[in-house]
């Protein structure tokens, strides 16, 4: 077993938590602590009651999670907030929380692993965030239809299911670019027009981006936000379990997008 504090020192190390900047609340690396050393870990994609009562019920002490705390902004700790900070002191549970960080880990990242799940195999970079790099990019010879459905049957394994932009039953993914989560914008679009990228797979966007993408003869595969970034989380967790010889658990919570 390890104190929460040399547990979170090593992981901020492993994601680089320190140089990767990101969005204010996402305030990445150990959010709340605990007294006890670390004697269980589970991780989810969300802070949320169902993620806490799930860790509370393996009987981990530590919740790693995707989006965290504060992920809302400035809120006053009073109805549900208060509520489940009250659930994580009184049962001593330490809240870790990593996010375009871990989006963008070379061997734990979102990005990196949904590849593999997709049997697709990256030979570069994409989605550029204040200087960094956060999604992937490859060559392919697939049909796209085919793709997509690689893509439904890993999302449907977290309660969710794909959609895509309209394409012809014969288009072919020959060159493709990857952004988890919230990964279809004007930004990304443009930047992956430039690359002649033809197939985007994201977890969602806006409604703007089918029309963006049908426009540039982009073809998008939205596989769900909540799928697409259970990956690094619960690598994340089994990681840091096998390291501390402590059980790791993936807590399912399903959104629904």
């Amino acid at each position: 077993m390890a104190s929460i504090h040399d547990l979170a020192h090593y992981a901020d190390a492993l994601l680089r938590t320190d140089e990767i900047q990101d969005y204010p609340a996402a305030l990445n690396g150990l959010q709340l602590e605990n007294r006890a050393e670390v004697k269980g870990i589970a991780s989810a994609v969300d802070f949320s009651t169902r993620s806490i009562s799930g860790a509370i019920e393996a009987g981990a002490n530590l919740l790693i999670v995707h989006h965290g705390m504060f992920w809302n902004g400035f809120e006053h700790l009073r109805g549900a907030s208060y509520r489940r900070l009250q659930l994580l002191i009184a049962n001593d549970v330490a809240v870790y929380s990593s996010h375009l960080p871990l989006d963008l880990h070379p061997t734990l990242g979102n990005n990196v692993l949904l590849s593999r799940q997709l049997d697709l195999k990256p030979t570069g970079t994409f989605a550029k965030h204040d200087g960094i790099f956060i999604g992937l990019s490859g060559d392919s010879d697939i049909e796209t239809a085919a793709l997509a459905a690689r893509a439904d049957k890993f999302a449907s394994a977290y309660s969710g299911s794909v959609r895509m932009t309209l394409v012809a039953s014969d288009r072919r993914t020959k060159r493709w670019a990857m952004c988890t989560g919230a990964g279809a914008s004007t930004d990304t679009i443009r930047e992956a027009v430039t690359m002649k990228v033809d197939t985007l797979i994201v977890g969602e966007g806006p409604h703007h981006t089918a029309v963006q993408a049908e426009e540039n003869d982009l073809v998008i595969i939205y596989a769900g936000h909540y799928a697409t970034e259970t990956l690094g989380v619960r690598a994340l967790g089994d990681h840091l379990g096998e390291k501390y010889g402590v059980p790791a658990h993936f807590i399912n919570a399903p959104t629904g997008l």
